[in-house]
Order: structure tokens, then C-alpha cells, then sequence
């Protein structure tokens, strides 16, 4: 009997260092996405300065997993910051 293997793909944004920020729900309505941010998370992250002095937190949410939440096949996916 042949192996069947799973074949998911990986988002690169699954495949490095990362912090869990939060998380991804819908709504119970269905008629928006929820953002639960953990704020001692929040504030230990990374910051970045625009050219006009507006201070920013850029954070990741992988578009597979956030379909998937949208579309139902998922109840919740998270939210990370990247580090290089």
C-alpha cells in the first residue's frame, strides 16, 4: 500500500523565528474578523519609525490560515511578529 503524505505548504512566515502576538477568529455574526492582541506581547515588540515620525508594529498573519478562518474551515489562526 503506497505512503499518502500530507501535503500542506508551509507559508515562510511559518518557517522563522516568530512571536505570538494574538489571534484570528470570525465573528459569531460571521460578518467580521475578530483581533485579540495580548498587550504584554504587543509592547515587547518591535517597533519601526516612518519618515514623518509615526511609530509602527508590524505584524503577520498567514493568508492560507486567514482564508481558512473567513471561509470557516478554521476556528482561529494567529497573529506573530517576525524576527529576522
Amino acid at each position: 500500500m503506497p505512503k499518502i503524505e500530507n501535503n500542506k505548504e508551509q507559508d515562510n512566515e511559518q518557517n522563522t523565528n516568530s512571536v505570538l502576538v494574538g489571534f484570528v477568529r470570525k465573528s459569531n455574526a460571521g460578518r467580521a474578523v475578530k483581533l485579540s492582541i495580548n498587550t504584554s506581547s504587543f509592547q515587547d515588540c518591535a517597533t519601526y519609525v516612518t519618515s514623518d515620525g509615526q511609530t509602527y508594529v508590524q505584524l503577520v498573519i498567514s493568508l492560507n490560515a486567514l482564508s481558512g478562518v473567513i471561509e470557516g474551515s478554521r476556528a482561529v489562526t494567529s497573529i506573530n511578529q517576525l524576527n529576522d
